[in-house]
């Protein structure tokens, strides 16, 4: 059984060796002190999943935006910032029970629409995104240029 929990400074260490999975090219003790503040900060939950055996396997990490989200046609708007299940736990329900109890949060927060978006190369997030019921709205390009 998996049980779903909500972070804190207890268990941060776990939850930035889980972010750090999904990612990677992000400094440790940098990650570490924006989980500390998103941790404490109102307008967002960040949950992590165990498993039965007490292992951190996932976590989602949720916001509330108060400005413009790309298809969003009300305000506010819950947001899924990140959400990570470490690779032997996919295909489980782990993920949607992530988003589940991040969903619940939201609607607590009078929000009625959650947003998302997801590199290009994310070949995962979108069978899991249309499965929860989400649909594509928009597809964006972002470029930058280094003068």
């Amino acid at each position: 059984m998996i049980q779903i929990i909500k972070a804190s400074n207890g268990n941060l260490e776990q939850l930035v060796e889980l972010a750090l999975e999904l990612w990677p090219n992000n400094d440790y003790e940098l990650l570490k002190s924006e989980f500390v503040y998103i941790i404490g900060h109102l307008n967002n939950i960040v949950y992590l999943s165990k498993s039965d055996n007490e292992e951190y396997i996932g976590f989602i990490h949720m916001s509330i935006r108060s400005g413009f989200v790309e298809g969003a046609d009300t305000t506010p708007v819950g947001y899924v910032e990140g959400i990570y299940v470490k690779p032997n736990f996919r295909m489980k329900g782990v993920a949607r029970e992530l988003y589940d109890a991040g969903a619940e949060w939201a609607k607590s927060k009078k929000c009625t629409q959650i947003g998302a978006d997801i590199g290009l190369f994310n070949d995962m997030c979108p069978d899991f995104y249309i499965s929860m019921g989400f649909n594509e709205v928009n597809r964006i390009i972002c470029y930058i240029n280094n003068i």
